[in-house]
């Protein structure tokens, strides 16, 4: 559902994304982990078609993202880690705005946001404006409008950022039963205990370059670490030498 072959970005003289291969087969939970500017983002970008790659390929659900744009972003959700809204608009207008977009029915388009937002605990704040919400609230108004169209792959960068406990919990649930339907799910975060308890695989990107892959048992063995992730991922990420 996912394909990154041989991508690379670069920026003048920095190489960003280093030669990135990866795939990511229907309905895995896959988590992307790496330090502060190790290129998980721009490679979510060139993923979803914000940033034109160097050289190399990303497609979703065979789709190439440059070539075949419409028919890949059909399929495509994508919450950035500061995701944008439209500050005048209340919710439900924004839905119904995203909903169009994806030239879903009106009928579809209401029930999918009722259903949504019930799940998301948003029904007090359908109609309010959104320039007045808090940062939780409109994270969680994101990641409905995203799933509106019930996309075949998801990219979220960040999911939990501004949430609380109980919401956090929603938004892991969610995720996790759409995975289980068949959704492919890819998501950044520096939060190591997500990649932990819900991602099937575990991809670590460090100085560019994709430097692991393989559930948390398979790094295990290829760090040589024992214990929690995070001695694995600090034992990966301190045996590479980023090359940019």
């Amino acid at each position: 559902m996912i394909e990154l072959e041989h991508l690379i970005k670069r920026f003048g003289s920095l190489v960003a994304v280093n030669d990135i291969s990866l795939n990511i087969p229907r309905g895995e939970f896959f988590a992307m982990l790496g330090p502060n500017a190790a290129g998980k983002t721009t490679t979510m970008k060139m993923l979803t078609g914000l940033i034109k790659p160097s050289s190399g390929a990303a497609r979703i659900c065979g789709y190439d993202v440059q070539t075949q744009p419409i028919e890949a972003r059909k399929r495509l959700a994508y919450v950035p880690d500061f995701p944008f809204l439209y500050d005048k608009l209340t919710a439900r207008e924004f839905f119904r705005f995203t909903g169009q977009l994806f030239r879903l029915d009106p009928a579809r388009i209401e029930h999918n946001s009722q259903e949504l937002a019930a799940r998301f605990h948003l029904g007090e704040f359908m109609d309010r404006p959104l320039e007045g919400l808090s940062h939780g609230t409109r994270q969680r108004i994101a990641i409905v409008s995203a799933l509106l169209h019930d996309p075949e792959v998801l990219v979220i960068d960040e999911p939990m950022v501004g949430l609380d406990p109980q919401h956090a919990r929603v938004v892991k649930d969610v995720l996790k039963e759409r995975s289980l339907a068949g959704m492919t799910v890819l998501v950044s975060t520096h939060q190591l205990s997500i990649a932990e308890e819900m991602c099937d695989r575990i991809g670590i990107i460090h100085g560019g370059k994709l430097i692991a892959v393989g559930t948390r048992e398979e790094l295990r063995q290829t760090s040589g670490a024992v214990g929690a992730l995070e001695e694995i991922y600090l034992s990966l990420t301190a045996s590479v030498k980023p090359s940019l």
